[in-house]
């Protein structure tokens, strides 16, 4: 069916088109003007989705009344055009195998004609198939509470229609299947034979890289124009290859693995999606006026809903499959990590409650969670700790791979951070802000950079077939940035009362910070010495070079704020959260995709659609620049417009366009996660669809075997 296969995209474009508008509907204030245009979306959408069940059900009354006609040889022959290599020696061998047998067949009449004198004997068989009050708020607000699950249970109707409707259409192709292949074998036609094994010998042509050294007949006996010409049309978007078949992973653990990602999928859309509402209100304000909307609620709720549902989850389910496999030993238990996965998962979720509630732990950048919901979270990392320990001591292999040391120290310092934030002895004055600066740069560079370092370990040498660089340089890198980045947290607070000498020693520290990111950038370019080539056909290659760029960039940028001249200007301007966005985002989310990308089509032996995962990645990157780069160069001039004595309100009013590039591009930012989602949803979700051709000649082969 060919308008099954655009029905994912379809759907995707339908909600696509539904967040947009609902981006559209958030700019305006909640009046009684609105509800009328929301509910003429909802039910434009639930049209379409009607729309297109009603032509699936046609395309599918077509294909049964085809399927109901009796089968000719014309109707098979779209099958034999452009047939590969193996697909032609499958159909070749079983014709053999049919001639042999008939040679047998002719031998035992004779046999039979001589011993018995029968004459004129002759015997034919076939075979054929078949086959107003809504002003009011509160209105508004249960209106839109009752109108999200009728939406949902329609939206889950259309997809359980679409559900069954594909499963017919694939009893109907398996069908197809059978008659085909009988087709297959019941065609005897010497000159398609001869044909199939002259176009068998093109295909398996290769050049010699000598050709132009002699001479080629104008005939072109090697069918070298043909293969040219069978293939004219341009790709829409290069071709990648496919992942590598690697060995089968342990059911429970790939299912483990795959519910950690699917949960960091959920978290990033989620706190994306309020990171996307947040960005809209520095250009329209008064998109509401509800308090558990309201900026100084939502902001928290969007960088800890990425900080520990997304990125901390998506680590650890790539962390699970990291440390076994280069420990060659088993997880030493999968209960453990179910436990710690549902234990973080319930941190973030009550933290979101409590900060949309007005219940945080005060002004700590990065650990509004109250207590109680971090102890949560500290327990869950206790667990993997303990589980990652165990497994490494249980390893086959002498060495301790690199990887596992830079995650289990990632968790060791976690661990520790989350436990030095929340204690209340040093908690008073001074000591509060060096604990916040302490807490908040150690969450950055030693839980999420390390951890992500330890995956890139595995998984680029993994990608480019070949060991890493050096593994000297990445010992270095390891020990440099434990002694360097635990000293830099004061850097943020320059100019304050905290001692000078502390100071002067987060800006040393800083520039410290030099040594371990040349020695790691070094070490991941270097691995892509001689094999550059691939970068082109990969799909995960470019994540994670965009990533490596970033690590070199985004980190030299940060010892460059440290400086106290540099750090007079950007200071509390839009410049670091520029600066957080290059590294939490171009960093670790890079990282973290490639890693995906890379690891689950192992799991499940589903890819997502290419064209798709293209879409993700300069979605992403575009909408980083157009993100970082005018916050930077706006921030820039604002502080400038600082240190010469003008207004605030004038540095306000001067940065309003800056804010739009950032909304513009967060919104492709965002975007490019709802592809990410849906390419998560294809890598794990079989999407159901037969390849008629490839099903009968895999029988067809499966039976010459027999």
């Amino acid at each position: 069916m060919k308008i099954a296969h655009k029905i994912p995209k379809a759907v995707l474009l339908i909600f696509a088109g539904i967040l947009l508008s609902a981006e559209a509907y958030a700019q305006k204030s909640m009046d009684e003007t609105a509800i009328p245009e929301f509910i003429s979306l909802a039910v434009l959408a639930i049209a379409i989705c009607v729309l297109l069940v009603a032509l699936m059900t046609k395309e599918m009354i077509i294909q049964v009344r085809k399927a109901q006609k009796p089968k000719t040889s014309s109707d098979f022959d779209k099958y034999l055009k452009n047939l590969n290599s193996s697909q032609i020696a499958i159909f070749l061998k079983s014709k053999e195998n049919e001639k042999t047998q008939a040679f047998k067949g002719k031998i035992l009449i004779l046999l039979l004609f001589t011993l018995f004198f029968l004459s004129n004997t002759a015997c034919a068989q076939t075979t054929s198939g078949s086959g107003s009050l809504p002003g009011h708020t509160g209105i508004i607000i249960t209106i839109i509470l009752l109108g999200i699950p009728v939406t949902g249970g329609i939206f889950l109707l259309f997809f359980r229609i679409l559900s069954v409707l594909k499963r017919y259409s694939n009893i109907q192709a398996a069908a197809e299947v059978q008659q085909l292949k009988i087709y297959l074998k019941s065609i005897q036609d010497e000159a398609l034979e001869t044909g199939l094994r002259k176009r068998k010998a093109q295909l398996d042509y290769r050049l010699t890289n000598t050709e132009l050294a002699g001479s080629l007949s104008a005939e072109d006996e090697k069918g070298l124009l043909n293969n040219v010409a069978n293939h004219t049309a341009l790709p829409f978007v290069a071709r990648k290859k496919s992942a590598q078949i690697r060995p089968k992973v342990d059911p429970e653990l790939s299912r483990l693995i795959l519910w950690y990602f699917g949960c960091a999928t959920f978290w990033l859309v989620f706190g994306t999606t309020v990171g996307e509402y947040v960005g809209i209100k520095f250009v329209a304000p008064d998109a509401d006026h509800v308090s558990w909307l309201s900026f100084g609620r939502l902001r928290p709720v969007h960088t800890n809903a990425v900080f520990w549902g997304w990125a901390s989850l998506a680590m650890l389910g790539l962390g699970f499959y990291v440390v076994p496999r280069v420990s060659n030993a088993r997880l030493f238990s999968t209960d453990l990590g179910w436990y710690a996965l549902v234990l973080i998962n319930f941190s973030v979720l009550a933290g979101t409650l409590c900060l949309m509630a007005g219940i945080n732990n005060g002004g700590g950048e990065y650990r509004e969670y109250i207590w109680p919901v971090m102890l949560l979270f500290a327990v869950g990392l206790v667990f993997t700790l303990y589980n990652f320990l165990k497994t490494i001591a249980g390893r086959t292999t002498k060495e301790i791979y690199i990887s596992n040391w830079y995650i289990v120290a990632s968790i060791i310092f976690a661990i520790t951070i989350t436990v030095v934030a929340y204690l209340p002895f040093w908690q008073n004055g001074l000591g509060e802000t060096i604990i916040q600066g302490y807490y908040m740069h150690q969450g950055v560079g030693m839980w999420f950079m390390l951890f992500t370092l330890g995956i890139v370990y595995y998984f680029l040498p993994q990608q480019l077939n070949k060991p890493i660089y050096s593994y000297s340089l990445g010992i270095l890198a390891f020990w440099a940035q434990i002694l360097f980045y635990t000293t830099i947290g004061t850097h943020h607070f320059v100019f304050s009362s905290i001692a000078w000498w502390l100071q002067t020693v987060a800006i040393v520290g800083s520039v410290g910070m030099i040594v371990p990111v040349v020695a790691g950038t070094t070490n991941f370019l270097m691995t892509f010495k001689g094999v550059w080539f691939k970068v082109p056909d990969s799909y995960t290659l470019p994540f994670f070079l965009t990533g490596i760029v970033f690590y070199f960039t985004g980190s030299l940028q940060g010892t460059a704020e440290a400086f106290r001249s540099t750090n007079l200007m950007w200071h509390f301007t839009d410049f670091t959260v520029a600066h957080s966005h290059l590294t939490m985002y171009g960093i670790i989310c890079f990282f973290l995709w490639a890693g995906i990308y890379a690891l689950v089509p192992r799991l499940t032996g589903f890819e997502a659609p290419q064209i798709t995962v293209g879409a993700h990645f300069w979605l992403a990157l575009i909408g980083l620049m157009f993100y970082t780069i005018p916050l930077m160069y706006g921030s820039t001039l604002r502080g400038l417009m600082w240190m010469e004595g003008k207004p605030f309100i004038d540095s306000v009013i001067f940065m309003a366009p800056f804010w739009l590039w950032r909304a513009i591009g967060g919104s492709l930012m965002w975007l490019s996660h709802l592809f990410f989602a849906y390419n998560m949803y294809r890598m794990i979700v079989f999407n159901g669809s037969i390849d008629i051709r490839e099903t009968a000649f895999e029988a067809l082969a499966r039976e010459n075997n027999a």
